[in-house]
């Protein structure tokens, strides 16, 4: 039957009470597998990651279809988190690319079954050279298991499909599991927010890795007065640097409070003319470090609804931030 002529009005009650038996079968997958993780998955995992945290080349994954796509994504994964790695297609690596894998590497396969004709030619590549095999499958007595050094052997979980065919449940499992890995490599290595913008410095994801030292406003840009400042003379500082705010210091020029639109309007009713920073300033006023990084800054400035915050090494501002600054380069 042509795909078109199943076409219909979706019923959305259907699709709900659909999406609900999805997510629950799923849900019970990953519950089988955090038993497995608690039983006997433990002992292969760890291998696993001792295996992958000590090669001197690349950790190699493998596999076909949905499972191929999965490995894919777990490549592009270890690679960003600081293993290097990269996917190669089974049936490219017998029709040349196995000269892409050393000695020095060791091979993920991704099988749900564990009888993936596709795989036989890498699987021998693997064991004619002493690399490395770790297979991520449900066949623990499959081809594949019987041939690999370590075995993640997955729960035989219903797929959410209601025939029971299309890969739902067991790519989900494949998927979480090779996150796993990945994360317990990262953390085997103490591999860092650093390290981790070093790998991703572009779009979004790079912009919140930015600490904020290296995007706040310094030196003579800062909005500065002193205690003992006259609040006619704040103003105009506040006016001038355009951040919405003061920073008052003392005479060591330690922080002692910041002075800002709103406690402006809460004092209208004082004669400012006469009246000093330090009568109306906010004590103690939310800071941020230097290294905090930039999407951690954004979350501060959203959860206390404030729009710039002064930047304090020790006890002395060095610098202030403003939402915008953390918007321009793509962190907000």
């Amino acid at each position: 039957m042509h795909a078109g002529s199943l076409k219909k009005e979706p019923d959305g009650q259907a699709s709900i009470a659909s999406a609900l038996r999805t997510v629950t079968i799923e849900q019970a997958g990953i519950a089988a597998l955090v038993a497995a993780l608690e039983g006997p998955l433990a002992e292969p995992f760890a291998r696993a990651v001792s295996i992958l945290g000590q090669l001197s080349g690349r950790a190699i994954i493998t596999g076909v279809g949905k499972s191929g796509h999965i490995g894919s994504k777990l490549a592009a994964t270890f690679a960003s988190t600081g293993t290097p790695a990269y996917f190669v297609h089974p049936s490219e690596a017998i029709h040349g690319d196995l000269g892409m894998i050393t000695r020095e590497d060791a091979i993920v396969a991704l099988s749900w079954s564990g009888e993936t004709a596709e795989l036989k030619g890498i699987v021998a590549y693997s064991r004619r050279f002493s690399i490395p095999l770790i297979a991520l499958t449900a066949g623990d007595t499959s081809a594949l298991a019987r041939q690999a050094d370590v075995v993640l052997s997955l729960p035989r979980a219903p797929e959410a499909c209601p025939h029971g065919l299309a890969p739902t449940t067991s790519t989900l499992l494949q998927l979480v599991v090779g996150d796993a890995l990945a994360v317990a490599l990262l953390e085997a290595r103490g591999f860092t927010a650093d390290h981790f913008r070093t790998f991703h410095p572009g779009g979004q994801l790079g912009a919140s890795l930015m600490p904020v030292g290296d995007l706040m406003h310094k030196g003579e840009e800062m909005p500065i007065v002193a205690v003992g400042t006259k609040m006619p003379e704040a103003v105009k500082t506040l006016s001038k640097k355009r951040f919405g705010c003061v920073v008052v210091v003392d005479e060591q020029g330690r922080l002692a409070g910041i002075v800002t639109d709103g406690d402006l309007a809460r004092n209208l009713d004082r004669n400012l003319a006469e009246t000093n920073v330090e009568d109306i300033m906010t004590r103690q006023p939310k800071t941020v470090p230097p290294q905090m990084l930039a999407g951690t800054a954004t979350a501060m400035l959203n959860e206390h609804n404030i729009s710039a915050i002064p930047v304090v090494e020790g006890d002395k501002p060095v610098g202030i931030i403003h939402f915008h600054d953390l918007l321009r380069v793509g962190a907000a």
